[in-house]
């Protein structure tokens, strides 16, 4: 007799209630299931179910048994789907793309830990600020940060990043604190060359939708740390993603103003081009990156 099926079986038979409905369960014959339930009982030498005609119930032997089935086939299952885990082994190449800053900070260490989970896969992880075009440029997966226009990709929602303008406290001693979304229009803000809008006008909310104000200043760069770390020397007033400037945020050297008037925040999403499988290594990318950002708090 086998054992382990036995007890399946028997645990079949009172969760649906009668020999008939686990029969079907099992796909064997009702004759199949009498008999398995009769070599148990006679192996154990107990009456596990009393049965009539019209109902079913277990003996407090039964009972007992039934409660240990349960926790030996859960341990069994368990035991089996560890196993399976270990042996679904990873193989091939994969590139990912992320901007600059975002790519550093969170996504370069969790693609790192990723591989040396699954040391027979590459990959490739292409830090640009601008979105690439998945197919054409053999790009399997990508982090976005803003609204998605192609539809034709599948996005997988991660959370929101709040769009933050930030001055040093230097700066601020100096010209005062804003207290409305147009001050900023007479005082130096850093433009940014590299986001498209960003260098002559910000957008900010009036509690009811976006509002665009223009800003100005002696300086203006194309990338995200020397945008930062101007408006730290205090050049002037800067607009940004929030996990740019968390950081010099939390060490003191930036400070949030305007809060009430921030801009609606911008979806972040994993983002990958749909109408083909996908295989199981970008699939468990995709599960690793997710799971870890959530962890980082990378999107709150």
């Amino acid at each position: 007799m086998d054992r382990l099926a036995a007890m399946r079986t028997f645990v079949e038979i009172v969760d649906r209630g009668s020999l008939t409905a686990a029969a079907e369960r099992l796909d064997r014959s009702q004759a199949a299931v009498v008999r398995s339930l009769a070599a148990l009982e006679k192996h154990l030498g107990v009456v596990l179910l009393r049965r009539t005609t019209r109902r079913m119930s277990l003996t407090p032997e039964g009972q007992e048994f039934l409660t240990r089935c349960r926790a030996i086939l859960t341990d069994v299952d368990e035991a089996e789907r560890a196993i399976t885990r270990t042996q679904q082994t990873l193989v091939g190449a994969l590139r990912m793309t992320a901007p600059v800053e975002f790519g550093r900070i969170h996504l370069a260490p969790l693609l790192a830990s990723f591989l040396q989970a699954h040391p027979r896969v590459r990959a490739d992880l292409l830090l640009l600020d601008r979105n690439v075009d998945l197919v054409s440029e053999g790009v399997d997966l990508a982090l976005r940060i803003g609204p998605l226009a192609d539809s034709s990709m599948v996005a997988i929602p991660l959370g929101e990043m709040r769009r933050v303008t930030v001055a040093s406290p230097d700066l601020l001693r100096a010209v005062g604190e804003p207290e409305r979304p147009g001050d900023l229009a007479t005082l130096p803000c850093v433009r940014q060359q590299n986001l498209p809008g960003l260098e002559t006008s910000w957008l900010f909310s009036d509690g009811r939708s976006d509002v665009s104000v223009p800003v100005d200043g002696p300086f203006g760069v194309n990338q995200i740390a020397a945008a930062t770390s101007a408006c730290v020397s205090g050049m002037g007033f800067g607009q940004f993603l929030s996990y740019q400037v968390r950081e010099h945020v939390a060490r003191g050297s930036l400070r949030i103003v305007l809060e009430d008037h921030e801009p609606r925040p911008w979806p972040v999403s994993l983002v990958y081009p749909g109408g083909r499988a996908v295989p199981s290594r970008l699939r468990a990318l995709i599960d690793w990156m997710r799971d870890g950002l959530a962890k980082q708090r990378a999107c709150d």
